[in-house]
């Protein structure tokens, strides 16, 4: 705008050759005008392209981070299951199952001989027998002991405690409290 007025002013004064050159510096400034334009439309464009790929490039960075973190939570499941398994496999062998079984069919054997016991005491003795009501009583007595003394062993096995019989027990036991404490602490518990 300047330079159209100069050229105005320089015809007014009669000197075409200056408003020649103020008209000349007018169009060089109208282009360069343009091309600082153009410029700053591909530039905007330019801008405008990055800042698209930047949100597609931190859209990728989230979906990363959650597909690490299900990855990893994957991970712990499947350790976990393993460890399971581990434990489960342990308590199916010859391990502290058949100890078990075994503690079982003793307990059982001794309820047989109570139940014998019992029904004999309530049974007259047999003719020839020399026994008396007082030492069948007794060999009651023994024979209930004995039941209640395994039955208390096994209570203090179930419940973790360790009384004066039960750190009396058979090496069995022993065994299977040392099966049972291996499987806890491998499974972290």
């Amino acid at each position: 705008e300047d330079w159209y007025n100069r050229a105005q002013l320089a015809l007014k004064a009669g000197n075409e050759e200056l408003a020649r050159e103020a008209l000349s510096r007018r169009q060089q400034q109208a282009d360069a005008s343009e091309a600082t334009t153009v410029q700053i439309d591909s530039q905007a464009e330019a801008i405008d392209k990055l800042y698209e790929g930047m949100q597609m490039l931190e859209s990728k960075i989230l979906e990363a981070k959650s597909k690490k973190e299900q990855l990893a939570a994957r991970a712990r499941t499947a350790k976990s299951t393993q460890q399971v398994n581990d434990m489960l496999g342990g308590l199916t062998g010859t391990t502290s199952m058949d100890a078990f079984e075994r503690m079982e069919e003793k307990v059982s054997a001794l309820e047989a001989a109570a139940e014998v016991s019992a029904e004999m005491s309530t049974n007259k003795a047999l003719p020839g027998s020399a026994e008396s009501d007082i030492e069948k009583q007794f060999k009651m007595l023994e024979s209930g002991s004995s039941v209640d003394d395994e039955l208390a062993k096994m209570k203090g096995l179930l419940q973790g405690s360790s009384d004066a019989d039960s750190s009396s027990s058979s090496s069995s036991s022993s065994k299977v409290d040392d099966d049972f404490e291996k499987l806890k602490k491998d499974a972290g518990l």
